[in-house]
């Protein structure tokens, strides 16, 4: 049995990944933020009492900003594999709280790494990067694209690839780079545009909600489905030799294509319901991201199977059951 370590178990791409590993047998370790209410949600489906013996998915209290705690934690658990998903990931609050997503997102990447160094543990580790390294670069972008990130966000991403190719260069760790572009599901946070599309389109289809507010409309991004890019992350770790790769579909749409999607699979027509409301601009914009996934798909055998179209009829079929459920009065969870 191996045994894998999560940070960001609680997050959308954390919860689907320990499913996947447990799926495949893993011994499943995730770190969590102390809170005072529950944020174990995502992770309803396959949480394990505390009390329960012969557990194969253990929680634990950590955090990125605490070093201490992240060597103690690799000392006693010893994982085969370390997953960096853990971040302050929102890029329009990144401008808002510029320390902290440094702080957390980018030397927060540089404490696991030290970590695991320091703990003297033999592990293969995995960087969550993200396309929006790429910021201002034309598309489309793969592997070799010079990085011009254009927020806080993505700055802090890319002091933690580069971080993650110095400790593999210095050390000889087995550290890669996952670059994701954007990948969602029922999962994804509320106050992501694709979530607060979707989410809306169901609120009011069931006439809980009137309008929907939302900012650049031409921005377009390369988005897929959240569960088939965790499957991506583990074949980085199985390969023979550390690399880094771009995970994309390909196929790139506008915001407003996503949702003139999604409004159209629930029957309404989009513009009858949004309108655009400029403080939810960027100060920097990204206009265009657009991914190459050919070295995923030559060398790891990884390829996207849900284009955009799918994946906004699908979020939205999810929320429009949740409003559904809440309305008669059901037990919610999140929907898979």
């Amino acid at each position: 049995m191996k045994t894998a370590l999560i940070t960001g178990v609680t997050g959308q791409d954390g919860s689907y990944l320990a499913e996947l590993l447990l799926a495949k047998g893993y011994e499943v370790h995730g770190i969590v933020r102390r809170s005072s209410s529950f944020n174990t949600e995502r992770l309803e489906s396959i949480y394990q009492d505390p009390h329960e013996i012969g557990r194969d998915l253990v929680l634990h209290y950590g955090d990125l900003a605490d070093s201490v705690s992240l060597v103690n934690l690799l000392r006693e658990i010893q994982p085969d594999e370390v997953y960096h998903l853990g971040a302050q990931s929102h890029v329009k609050v990144s401008f808002q709280i510029p320390e902290y997503t440094a702080e957390v997102t980018g030397i927060g990447a540089v404490r696991l790494l030290e970590a695991i160094r320091a703990s003297k543990i033999d592990t293969r580790f995995y960087q969550a990067s993200s396309s929006e390294m790429f910021g201002s670069a034309p598309p489309p972008q793969n592997e070799q694209t010079p990085f011009h990130p254009r927020s806080p966000y993505g700055a802090a991403k890319v002091f933690g690839y580069w971080s993650t190719v110095n400790y593999r260069e210095a050390y000889g760790m087995f550290a890669v780079n996952g670059i994701l572009f954007n990948h969602e599901s029922p999962r994804r946070g509320e106050t992501f545009v694709t979530r607060k599309i979707t989410r809306a389109v169901a609120r009011i289809k069931y006439g809980l909600q009137q309008k929907l507010y939302l900012g650049n409309l031409d921005a377009i991004r390369d988005w897929g489905y959240a569960p088939e890019y965790v499957e991506g992350m583990w074949r980085m770790l199985q390969a023979d030799a550390p690399s880094d790769y771009v995970l994309a579909t390909g196929v790139a749409a506008a915001v407003r294509d996503f949702a003139a999607a999604a409004f159209a699979s629930a029957g309404l027509d989009w513009q009858e319901y949004v309108e655009v409301d400029p403080s939810y601009y960027r100060p920097s914009e990204v206009d265009y991201l657009l991914g190459d996934p050919a070295k995923a798909t030559q060398l790891l055998g990884w390829t996207s199977a849900t284009d955009w179209r799918a994946l906004a009829r699908l979020m939205t079929e999810a929320d429009c059951r949740q409003v559904d459920d809440q309305l008669a009065g059901r037990l919610v969870r999140v929907d898979r």
